[in-house]
């Protein structure tokens, strides 16, 4: 029996859709709007992995509508905050205000690539930061970027009564400032230790890791009360993967190459509103009937 897999993007138009049914054999059966999007469903005997090269060469992201969450009913979002959240990594914008950006930005990249541990190389990097002023934090904290569609994803979520929640390796600074101001119902990340105003290269307490985001998607799916088939996370480096895998709908954003091979849902294209997208996808396509 035909899959149904469906290709999505703000800029999508009728040549892409010809372009990607040419190339795959796909057969487009319907289309569609949402949130800014335009989507396309087909039916074909390849599985929306083995479609990502020829989705990409239009600038789309592809996926199939074996997805178990629906947006229609309330759920759980766990998410990244760096690079994923927010549009950079904390820890290194602070460490090229102490003087030390060149070490940990290649420390950085090695860990979210899941070559080195990641509570080592966390601790190595703040290690760098001894001395500096804590007002650093606030410089860093007053121009934090948001990921393109943050804004939207949240609104959109909120309006369902979705759960919302950070788990980030990176710091307590930025995760719970995020988590006031969008009014997020959770947010744990690592406490960076401060004396007489100055960091002391030190990271207070249990590190958040690859292990403690999964176990907390499980709490705060227990916690709130959210069928395990509403659970969704969404990161991009490799301290993300279980968390990834342990949600009925992992998906890897703009992720590292070892997230985007292993995470079944990745979202190359388009930006967090994304998100949206794929869990509305399955209401979207019965609508169009």
């Amino acid at each position: 029996m035909p899959n149904t897999i469906f290709i999505f993007a703000k800029q999508l138009n009728e040549q892409h859709i010809q372009q990607f049914s040419a190339q795959t054999g796909a057969v487009c059966v319907k289309q569609a709007v949402y949130l800014g999007y335009s989507l396309a469903f087909f039916e074909t005997n390849v599985t929306a992995c083995d479609l990502r090269e020829a989705a990409s060469q239009i600038a789309a992201d592809v996926a199939d509508l074996a997805i178990v969450p629906n947006l229609a009913e309330a759920g759980l979002l766990v998410m990244d905050m760096d690079s994923t959240a927010i549009k950079i990594e904390c820890i290194d914008e602070i460490a090229k205000l102490a003087g030390s950006g060149e070490i940990v930005s290649a420390i950085t990249a090695s860990a979210m690539r899941g070559e080195l541990d990641f509570e080592q190389s966390l601790r190595k990097r703040v290690g760098t930061l001894e001395n500096a002023p804590e007002s650093i934090l606030q410089t860093v904290r007053e121009k934090l970027p948001l990921m393109d569609g943050f804004e939207q994803m949240v609104s959109e979520l909120k309006a369902y009564g979705w759960k919302l929640a950070i788990a980030s390796g990176g710091f307590d600074y930025f995760a719970d400032y995020l988590k006031e101001k969008y009014q997020l119902d959770y947010a744990v990340s690592n406490q960076l230790e401060i004396i007489d105003g100055e960091l002391t290269g030190v990271v207070l307490g249990k590190v958040v890791d690859v292990q403690y985001k999964a176990e907390t998607l499980t709490r705060l799916g227990e916690q709130f009360k959210i069928p395990q088939q509403q659970w969704v996370a969404i990161g991009d480096g490799a301290n993300d993967l279980l968390m990834i895998k342990s949600a009925a709908l992992g998906v890897a954003l703009h992720a590292k190459p070892k997230v985007q091979e292993q995470a079944k849902f990745v979202i190359n294209f388009g930006d967090l509103s994304a998100l949206c997208v794929l869990l509305n996808a399955k209401n979207l396509y019965v609508s169009s009937n």
